[in-house]
């Protein structure tokens, strides 16, 4: 059971509703980490905003490539979970990309450069090589691109800090870190 309530969508402060409304309207369902953020209309403002202009950076197997090594590192089931669902059925990922990227690799050459530098910035907080950076070059990502996926991997800090520390309740077929990739 989570230890941070998860309201539920009438019991969140009214400036969060809307929010949660387009949340439901875009994915046919709210997952309990957004009614969980809802708590602080500040916080989902923000997260949603974020979210939203991070949905144009990069494409979405890479976004979910380095939310996959970012959750298996932080070791947030909840992350992994959704994920790992959303990795197979939206971005369309096979099972074994999956395996690779809770490992911090992908398949993908230009790919597994952006999830190995993922990992090691939330694995070293940060204070990365030159060489790594260069590897991130070498394989064709721009310097905005490196700040975009800095930018993925932090947000997915954030939910994974919050869903490590609410325990919150899984709402996808559940994957769980412990059961290393």
């Amino acid at each position: 059971m989570s230890r941070l309530t998860i309201p539920a969508r009438d019991d969140v402060p009214e400036a969060s509703k809307p929010i949660l409304d387009a949340v439901h309207k875009q994915l046919g369902v709210v997952p309990n980490m957004f009614r969980l953020i809802a708590a602080s209309p500040a916080a989902l403002q923000g997260f949603t905003g974020n979210n939203g202009a991070l949905a144009r950076a990069l494409d979405v197997k890479t976004r979910e490539r380095i939310a996959l090594a970012v959750a298996q590192v932080n070791r947030c089931d909840y992350c992994l979970s959704a994920h790992s669902y959303l990795g197979l059925n939206l971005a369309k990922i096979t099972p074994d990309e999956i395996t690779l990227n809770r490992r911090g690799q992908s398949g993908d050459a230009k790919a597994d450069a952006a999830v190995r530098f993922a990992a090691k910035v939330v694995r070293d907080r940060g204070h990365v090589s030159d060489g790594d950076i260069k590897a991130v070059r070498d394989a064709g990502f721009s310097d905005g691109q490196i700040v975009e996926i800095i930018a993925v991997t932090a947000e997915n800090i954030f939910t994974n800090l919050l869903n490590v520390v609410a325990q919150t309740d899984i709402d996808f077929p559940v994957v769980h870190a412990a059961e290393a990739a």
